[in-house]
């Protein structure tokens, strides 16, 4: 069975890697010059980090095993986490219960509400009754309006912007709950796992060990259209001229290929500009998914910008949502002396954010990085670095679960798979490794 994939990240290699196991015949196209997604990497002090930040949890058992198999797991690190909350110019340590009794942005019966709320989410695991509620009805009734003002509205609003009071209960409820599940049985501490080198190396190794297996993989590769005829996936067409195989490197590749079965792994308008000949119910279903853009500055610093891996900006003045510190996870040795910080932010795909250059996007957040740290001074940014991505976060509304396009199209032998799929979970490497294997198995079910 010939199966042509595209897209070459965390979905579409697991796919590609599950189905050459099995003695099928495998090729994957991706556009872009690197494997690997949003979890592709640069180098800084002669070690490779991702563009967007990126770590598991103890429950990500798909991609835990998958480091294993491909003999990477000594390298695996799990390491005590610091997280922390910006609020009114300063920073909460929000690590242990008794930090949260500290939080003083709100009453002692608040903080007391605050924790059982997210101590309840972390035990109860029938998802499916928070379907029909938003995060913000749910929340309030619960935690208390004056929770939902300080911790979880903000926060809200900094992901999903206006959309946030759409936003889902059972989206919240993954979120904390896989969060708190990589908390040791006291509660006390969060363990978070990284891999030496970066997570770059785990799809390296699948793109070597793909092409072992006879798959293989092309990258700096357009795909123009899904090829269809009579109801059914008949192959796919490039843009053509060259590309690099890997393995091998730069080649002339055919415009057009032959499959027994396509599967896509890309978000939901490109898929759209691929089959335009969808059905329309199954169309308006990709459609009707909102996304939300995500862009990230990466600064190289010569000094700490803080103490916390993690920061949530919950102070709405704040232009950004999210400082998160790699090297407070891994030491600065990793990357030869230098501090990295991703400076994270989730906005509309249409935000004025969004049209800035790096530079530019750095002056814009400079005074609120020195509310952070009073001492920071530009002269530390040794690199600047500035990536977008359109396709961040699918916006999850309340009964979501039926209107989730299936991972098997209306279309035979065409299939799709990406991040508006994964739930009642958060998207990520994890279940985008087990969105990837559903997807591969489908395709053998089929197809025999």
């Amino acid at each position: 069975m010939r199966v042509g994939i595209i897209g070459g990240g965390a979905a579409g290699l697991a796919a590609a890697w599950d189905l050459v196991k099995a003695g099928h015949q495998v090729v994957v196209f991706e556009r872009a010059p690197w494997l690997g997604g949003q979890v592709s990497t640069f180098t800084v002090g002669g070690t490779e980090v991702e563009r967007f930040y990126h770590h598991l949890f103890r429950g990500d058992n798909y991609f835990i095993d998958l480091i294993g198999e491909l003999g990477l797991g000594k390298d695996l690190l799990w390491v005590p986490s610091t997280v922390g909350f910006f609020w009114d110019g300063k920073v909460y340590n929000f690590v242990t219960p008794f930090d949260l009794l500290r939080f003083k942005p709100v009453g002692l019966v608040d903080r007391i509400r605050l924790g059982l709320t997210s101590l309840y989410l972390r035990y109860e695991s029938n998802w499916s009754k928070f379907e029909k509620v938003t995060a913000r009805d749910w929340l309030i009734r619960w935690a208390g309006r004056r929770n939902y003002e300080t911790v979880w509205g903000p926060l809200l609003r900094g992901k999903f912007g206006d959309l946030a009071e759409e936003v889902g209960m059972a989206w919240l409820w993954g979120k904390i709950h896989l969060r708190f599940a990589s908390r040791d049985r006291g509660m006390q501490k969060e363990v978070l796992g990284y891999l030496r080198g970066s997570f770059g190396r785990v799809y390296r190794a699948l793109g070597d060990a793909i092409v072992a297996r006879g798959g293989r993989i092309f990258t700096r590769a357009q795909v123009e259209q899904v090829v269809t005829a009579g109801g059914e996936a008949r192959g796919i067409r490039l843009a053509g001229g060259s590309a690099a195989e890997w393995g091998i490197g730069e080649v002339t590749i055919p415009t057009s290929w032959e499959f027994d079965a396509v599967l896509a792994t890309v978000p939901g308008w490109a898929f759209l500009r691929l089959v335009p000949e969808l059905p329309e119910s199954y169309a308006r279903l990709i459609r009707e998914i909102r996304y939300q853009a995500a862009v990230c500055l990466v600064l190289v610093l010569r000094e700490r910008l803080s103490p916390v891996y993690w920061l949530n900006i919950a102070d709405r003045s704040v232009p950004f949502v999210g400082v998160i510190e790699q090297t407070n996870l891994l030491p600065p040795e990793e990357y030869g002396g230098r501090h990295i910080v991703y400076i994270s932010n989730y906005l509309a795909r249409d935000h004025p954010l969004l049209k800035l250059s790096g530079p530019e996007l750095f002056e814009v957040y400079l005074p609120h990085l020195r509310r952070i740290n009073p001492r920071f001074d530009p002269a530390w940014v040794e690199e600047l670095h500035h990536h977008r991505e359109d396709a961040a976060q699918p916006v999850i509304t309340t009964n979501y679960r039926a209107r989730i396009p299936p991972v098997r199209t209306p279309i035979r032998r065409l299939y799709l798979a990406n991040t508006t799929q994964i739930y009642p979970e958060d998207r990520g490497q994890n279940y985008s490794v087990r969105l990837g294997y559903e997807a591969s198995r489908l395709i053998q079910q089929d197809l025999g």
